[in-house]
């Protein structure tokens, strides 16, 4: 069985296929490569599987995968929070 886990995009850099960017799964960051999105931008939500993103995802479900993962004991911590690109002054609401 595969396994894609969202991760927000921290950070991008490059162009083109050779795009790639910084993306927080929690806490641990991992490069990884853009290609297959170029649309997504710092703060987004992505699915990455075998160090590519998919695709970009909403924050709600991504964080209800989070719980999901939680639930099912493959995640040690809960998913982050708050989110750094918040606006400033903005509050999360509670899970």
């Amino acid at each position: 069985m595969c396994l894609a886990v969202p991760g927000q995009l921290i950070s991008v850099s490059g162009e083109g296929m050779a795009r790639t960017g910084r993306v927080s799964f929690g806490g641990v960051s991992k490069e990884v490569s853009l290609a297959l999105v170029p649309e997504a931008v710092e703060g987004d939500y992505v699915i990455v599987h075998v160090g590519a993103a998919l695709s970009v995802v909403d924050e709600a479900e991504a964080e209800e995968t989070f719980r999901y993962l939680q639930e099912m004991g493959e995640l040690d911590s809960p998913p982050p929070s708050p989110s750094p690109f918040a606006e400033e002054g903005e509050a999360e609401e509670p899970a």
